[in-house]
């Protein structure tokens, strides 16, 4: 049976999954080999095909684990006993920051999408379409009260965002002028300035 941790503890789930992310963010998900994986995970063949089912889950994977943290909390930002306009914003600042938290998981994810099975990329999708479909629900709540404009439908609003966030990897870089924060808070305050009544 494959041992599930290292000499410092470490599960060997999450072992793998740094060993390939960061083998994915460097030389990309194709030019990867599961053998390069293994070794820089400092285990066996036989021990990643225990936790993941091949390469393709490891990718799906990488993404899957950034969705979750993000649908957990745009769940918790949703359901707050706050005003919709506080919500909306604490969510779309959220999103920036944990996306920025994970640049390489966002990279790889848009860079590789296209080599995932067909069924992980329907469930991939349908995980998205549910995280899309939360955040949309709360510009049309806004949109109903009458505190936010319904002039652009509430799709187009959620694309908007979801454009800027997709692109960071693409631009954003640590060292640069702006903090993840600073760039969140822009971009919240940009998508909550175009649903200004």
């Amino acid at each position: 049976m494959a041992r599930t941790t290292d000499g410092d503890g470490t599960p060997v789930p999450q072992r793998l999954l740094a060993a390939a992310t960061r083998l994915f963010a460097d030389r990309g998900y194709d030019r990867t080999s599961v053998q390069e994986i293994v070794e820089a995970a400092g285990v066996t063949k036989g021990a990643l095909y225990h936790y993941f089912g091949s390469k393709d889950d490891l990718l799906h994977e990488v993404y899957a684990r950034m969705l979750r943290v993000q649908q957990e909390r745009l769940d918790a930002f949703a359901d707050a006993d706050a005003p919709v306009e506080r919500r909306l914003r604490d969510a779309a600042a959220d999103v920036v920051v944990t996306t920025i938290a994970n640049l390489d998981d966002a990279a790889i994810f848009f860079r590789s999408m296209h080599h995932l099975s067909p069924e992980k990329l329907k469930q991939v999708r349908a995980e998205r379409r549910r995280y899309h479909e939360r955040f949309r629900a709360l510009v049309e709540e806004g949109q109903e009260a009458g505190v936010f404009s319904s002039a652009t439908p509430a799709d187009l609003v959620v694309d908007y965002h979801f454009g800027s966030v997709h692109h960071l990897s693409t631009w954003y870089r640590p060292d640069g002028p702006l903090t993840p924060r600073q760039v969140a808070d822009h971009l919240a305050d940009l998508l909550l300035r175009a649903l200004r009544p």
